[in-house]
């Protein structure tokens, strides 16, 4: 498309893929970027300052054939329509001379002056600054003077000025042949399948929501993004993603990525349902995504006036890092193993005692097999009314009788009940994300093959054999044979050892192991603030370091 200096016209030809398409939608959707409305698109056809091959069409209705060359004329500014007004603000200007300005525009200012935008804008804050760019003495736009591209009002990041119009047209044309590389960063939902990718997909108006754009194959204009995840949160939750787009379509990563599946935290529009959800979280996570989360990182580009290469970026802002290490920021899950009868049950106790989050595999197995209980809903349902109580509940005496005598029977309990008490742990560390620490005590972790997908550590609880097997068992009521039978269906207690991120010591008495209790509650402590602080400290390296990386991209 080409448009006179004042930009006060515009021409080009029709694809050939926009026939059948009315003229009033085909300028609308040229125009979209510029923030001209449909609404003023019409007025100006109906005005007769449309031409199609030359002769005047003042029906917006009318069908395009394709190949045709059409004009559009816009009508003299109206009262309130003229030059913009400068207002008094704060800008934060990376670089500046008398061709070009490059501003990190904050996430809530809107780029220019639009109906309905009561302002101030950012053409406002540079117009204080920089008065010489007002419309009337400069020759741009009144409305968007230097504007040559345009950032979302909830968007932040780098955004260049021209502050001539001469050096606008120079701008413009880079634009338009895509000699300007720019990168954004953005918070995703989820995970996208592969790491890095190429998005062609055509972008036009939303065939119903009219206010919306969307990819759509008929009427779309050709749009393309580069993708490339940087990180994952914890369990797919949320990934930081590098986007180049090598199109400027309105609201185009947010509908690509979208697209992909993976809409931006914060986007009601492009991810309606994922952000009503992440809005109802229980956790702190619920209040981080107050915007669409993408910041305009990177920018590359030729400086109008020499020639030069000018290439800037700027770290995210605050709302953006504070969201990642949000992310990060979630309970440490410590999962505690010992042989039966070694202590765990009590030091579970001092730490619930003490106020921290506590889950016992033992409790939640007894829960499942009370009446109404959904593993005595599973048992009933594969053995019958075997082991099985009047009451509903599991006749457990019965049924572990029945895992002694035949092992096929015992790993068929363990395929039913296992998964449901992995899924009430899972449950029970998404209801503690907030909290520093949460302690699970699951005596078969191990054995049933958890990993870090379940717990962050495993802490062991070592007890004396002669003890464990003597006063301890006494005190739960089993006899030696019944503990022999549990001792064999685990891991002896070296090898459960072994898989231990720290060891506890239960040989002596309550008073000592409440000592080792608070001593593992500090060391998760200690863990969780140092996660923290390495994540920090990863982030902080990875904008020079991407950046860097860009730039270099960039010379190539």
């Amino acid at each position: 498309m080409v448009a006179d200096r004042d930009k006060k016209n515009w021409e080009c030809e029709v694809p050939p893929g926009r026939r059948g398409t009315r003229l009033d939608k085909f300028w609308a959707d040229e125009l979209a970027g510029e923030g001209v409305s449909r609404g003023r698109v019409k007025a100006w056809i109906e005005a007769g300052l449309a031409l199609v091959d030359g002769e005047v069409v003042d029906r917006g209705k009318h069908k395009l054939s394709g190949h045709e060359t059409v004009t559009l004329r816009a009508a003299p500014a109206g009262p309130g329509e003229g030059d913009a007004e400068p207002v008094a603000g704060d800008l934060d200007v990376l670089f500046e001379d008398e061709h070009l300005a490059v501003v990190d525009k904050p996430a809530g200012l809107t780029t220019h002056p639009a109906p309905g935008e009561p302002g101030p804008t950012l053409v406002n804050l540079c117009l204080h600054r920089w008065p010489d760019m007002v419309g009337s003495v400069s020759g741009m736009d009144g409305q968007r003077p230097g504007i040559v591209h345009r950032l979302d009002k909830d968007t932040s990041g780098l955004i260049a000025v021209a502050r001539t119009e001469a050096d606008r047209l120079a701008l413009a044309a880079d634009f338009a042949d895509r000699r300007v590389r720019k990168v954004y960063l953005a918070i995703v939902h989820g995970c996208p399948e592969q790491s890095e990718g190429v998005i062609k997909a055509p972008i036009g108006r939303h065939p119903t929501r009219k206010t919306q754009m969307g990819v759509t194959d008929k009427g779309g204009r050709e749009a393309r993004s580069d993708y490339r995840v940087l990180w994952t949160g914890p369990r797919g939750l949320a990934s930081l993603v590098a986007v180049r787009i090598h199109t400027g379509r309105t609201h185009q990563i947010r509908v690509h990525m979208a697209h992909l599946g993976h809409p931006l935290l914060g986007d009601a529009v492009y991810g309606p349902r994922e952000n009503a959800e992440w809005s109802r979280r229980a956790d702190r996570l619920a209040v981080l995504a107050p915007r669409q989360m993408l910041h305009a990182f990177f920018l590359s580009l030729r400086h109008p006036g020499t020639g030069e290469p000018v290439t800037l970026w700027r770290r995210p802002p605050e709302d953006f890092r504070t969201l990642l290490a949000g992310l990060v920021r979630e309970c440490y899950r410590v999962g505690i193993v010992g042989m039966p009868g070694c202590g765990k049950s009590a030091l579970l106790s001092f730490l619930r005692g003490a106020g921290r989050p506590c889950f016992s595999a033992d409790e939640c197995v007894g829960a499942l097999y009370a009446p109404g209980g959904d593993g005595a809903a599973m048992i009933a349902r594969r053995f019958g009314n075997a082991y099985t109580l009047e009451d509903g509940g599991v006749d457990k005496p019965g049924l572990f009788a029945a895992m002694r005598e035949s092992e096929g029977v015992r790993r068929e309990v363990m395929e039913l009940i296992h998964p449901m008490v992995r899924h009430a742990c899972e449950e029970f560390f998404r209801a503690h994300r907030d909290d520093p620490a949460g302690f699970a005590e699951i005596p078969l972790l191990l054995e049933s093959g958890w990993g870090k997908e379940q717990v962050d550590a495993v802490v062991g609880v070592r007890c004396p054999a002669d003890k464990r097997t003597g006063e301890l068992r006494e005190l739960r009521g089993l006899d030696p044979e019944t503990l022999a039978v549990f001792d064999s269906w685990q891991w002896s207690e070296a090898d459960k050892l072994k898989g231990c991120d720290l060891v506890l010591e239960n040989d002596e008495g309550l008073d000592e192991l409440k000592v080792e209790a608070d001593r593992l509650a500090a060391w998760a402590g200690e863990r969780f603030e140092a996660r923290n602080r390495e994540f920090a400290a990863w982030l902080e390296g990875l904008w020079p370091r991407l950046a860097g990386e860009l730039a270099g991209e960039a010379k190539a």
